[in-house]
Parts: structure tokens; C-alpha cells; sequence
């Protein structure tokens, strides 16, 4: 999904700071996958895998994770919407 934002950003005429708001988004999703990844790794090797509390920690940064994916779709709609819409009036 990011390189088929980045490809979108080079095709769209989008603005400065609309470039940078997806940059930051991607990177932040990026991140947050990484940082849950550590976690994921941290709690497998100081509890067995079945214990409790090491499914709570993966299901908390899994939220975290798809929280800011969520919104990062969102704003990235908002972002593309005007010009997805003016595309599609001039194709159709």
C-alpha cells in the first residue's frame, strides 16, 4: 500500500504539506509495525506463548497498529478524494 501511494503522490498534483502528511503516515504505520514486531519477539522470549498476558501485549499493539493504518487510510482518502473525483469525471 505505501509504494501505491508513493506511485499516486508522483502521479496527482498534490500539494507540499498533502506530500508530507502521507510520508509521515507511512512512516508511522512503518514504524509502529516494527515497534510491534519487537514487542511480539520481547514477550515470546520472556513467556511461554500461551501465557495471558503475552496475548494481551500482542492484541494491544496489534490495535496500535491497526488504529494508525485506519486513520492513515482516512486521511489518505482525503487527501486523494479531489483528485480520484476529477479523474473519474474526466475518464467517464
Amino acid at each position: 500500500m505505501a509504494l501505491s501511494v508513493v506511485v499516486a503522490m508522483l502521479y496527482f498534483p498534490l500539494s507540499m504539506w498533502e506530500r508530507v502528511a502521507l510520508l509521515l503516515l507511512i512512516t508511522a504505520v512503518l514504524v509502529l509495525e516494527l515497534i510491534n514486531s519487537v514487542f511480539e519477539r520481547i514477550s515470546d522470549g520472556l513467556k511461554p506463548r500461551l501465557h495471558p498476558m503475552v496475548k494481551d501485549i500482542k492484541d494491544i499493539m496489534a490495535g496500535a497498529v491497526f488504529l494508525s493504518s485506519l486513520v492513515a487510510a482516512i486521511i489518505g482518502i482525503l487527501i486523494f478524494w479531489p483528485y480520484l473525483q476529477a479523474l473519474y469525471t474526466v475518464v467517464f
